[in-house]
């Protein structure tokens, strides 16, 4: 027992020991979120709450759940995907930090869900989420529990659309701070995070050479722009696929080549998906998409690619050419079959195939979480019960200590500018 809850289920406790090694590697380059322990560690400001977290059980990650440990709660997690788990992590946050870790890399569908009822087990008071999936089973599954949940944190832009859709139906039922929308997330962590940490997936996969190939990126939001960016700057020919005509015209404005996906499906050698939305790759799509095409997704969910709809279409089984590869073989209609190649299932490839975002970004984005948290807590039983932003001042604070960190010293205001921008006087 650890924390009065049990200690969880994970691989192989015998890992420990590498899993500490990289919590600390990744725990150098998170500065700010390292400060933010040690003061928690003296004002244990989440002293007596359970935090229950279906987040990615990463490096990084470990780091923020130690945070919170040191802010006096207990600590229970389970992975908010099921290929992102890093076995190691799990197994030194059990053996060194007596958190109850609910995750395994490659778990099933069942196993998965069965990991966040086991979070839920432990009646969490703060929740944090990566996707809304233990926030969406705690209200459906669980509702008796819900008078006993403070607040939550939400990690992702699909999470926060989901419980944007809660909170316009009527049935959220304890606020929820949408860290994804803070400028010191959706900037850093999106934009930067994903756009590394895609394309180091897609390579870590294939090792093909990226420069010279035919990019599509689907979706130019702020994880969408990232990929785009750093695909251009190895050396791919990129073009952008959108729904919204302000973000298509971003994309022609930012150098990109914007067409429809049926116009890009049968140029294109490398598609990754980062909508938050289903199917954006489908069945008229495969049809038209040339031998060897690559399929990636970097949106949080595995629904953006149709893999129902590919192995419908697929001749025999498909199979696995390199790990975290699987080849389809699609007929063509008056020439040979066609192989398309889907990678990490799906899943996110980012953390799948890859270790996900450098922790150097995640330390901005846990910073919120940890900083949220303890707002929530300073703040319960005086919030309402919807989607909050996260306050200009936490985000204005977290800019600053980790320009700080980075020995970096920005102007301030004269006496006499604040006084010109506090007038309505003043003119020409």
């Amino acid at each position: 027992m650890i924390g009065g809850c049990f200690s969880g289920d994970i691989a192989d406790r015998s890992l420990a020991s590498l899993g500490r090694q990289r919590i600390a590697w990744a725990g150098r380059d998170m500065p700010v979120l390292g400060s933010i322990r040690e003061r928690f560690g003296r004002e244990h400001p989440l002293d007596g709450l359970v935090v229950g977290a279906c987040l990615h059980v990463t490096t990084e990650t470990a780091n923020l759940l130690k945070t919170l440990r040191a802010g006096g709660a207990t600590v229970l997690a389970c992975a908010s995907n099921p290929l992102s788990t890093q076995d190691d992590v799990a197994a030194s946050l059990v053996d060194d930090e007596a958190i109850a870790i609910f995750a395994v890399k490659g778990e099933d569908h069942e196993r998965y869900y069965h990991h966040i009822d086991a979070v839920l087990d432990g009646h969490p008071q703060l929740t944090m989420d990566d996707g809304c999936d233990l926030v969406s089973r705690l209200h459906q599954l669980r509702p008796h529990q819900l008078e006993e949940v403070i607040g939550g944190t939400e990690d992702t832009t699909t999470g926060v659309i989901r419980l944007r859709a809660m909170e316009a139906a009527g049935v959220l039922r304890y606020p929820v701070v949408a860290v994804n929308d803070a400028d010191t997330k959706h900037l850093f962590d999106n934009r930067h995070g994903t756009g590394q940490s895609t394309l180091d997936g897609i390579v870590r996969a294939t090792n093909i050479l990226l420069a010279g190939k035919r990019f599509v990126v689907a979706g130019y939001g702020s994880s969408g722009k990232g990929v785009a960016a750093r695909a251009r700057g190895m050396g791919a020919l990129v073009t952008v696929t959108e729904i919204d005509p302000l973000r298509a015209l971003e994309a022609v404005m930012d150098g990109f080549r914007v067409e429809p996906m049926a116009v890009a499906a049968r140029e294109g050698e490398v598609f990754v998906t980062v909508t938050g939305n289903r199917q954006v790759l489908r069945a008229e799509h495969f049809a038209e998409m040339r031998d060897g095409a690559i399929l990636a997704n970097a949106g949080h969910f595995d629904v953006e690619i149709d893999l129902v709809g590919l192995e419908a279409m697929a001749e025999g089984r498909r199979r696995i050419v390199r790990p975290m590869v699987e080849e389809f073989t699609v007929a063509a209609s008056g020439g040979a079959p066609r192989r398309i190649l889907v990678l990490a299932e799906g899943r996110l490839v980012n953390l799948s195939a890859a270790e996900g975002h450098p922790a150097a970004v995640m330390d901005l984005s846990f910073a919120n979480h940890a900083l949220a948290a303890e707002w929530l807590a300073r703040d319960r039983g005086k919030l309402s019960n919807r989607v909050y932003a996260v306050p200009k001042a936490v985000d204005a604070e977290i800019a600053r200590l980790k320009l700080e960190t980075m020995g970096i010293v920005i102007d301030e205001l004269t006496e006499s500018q604040r006084a010109y921008l506090a007038s309505w006087t003043s003119g020409t």
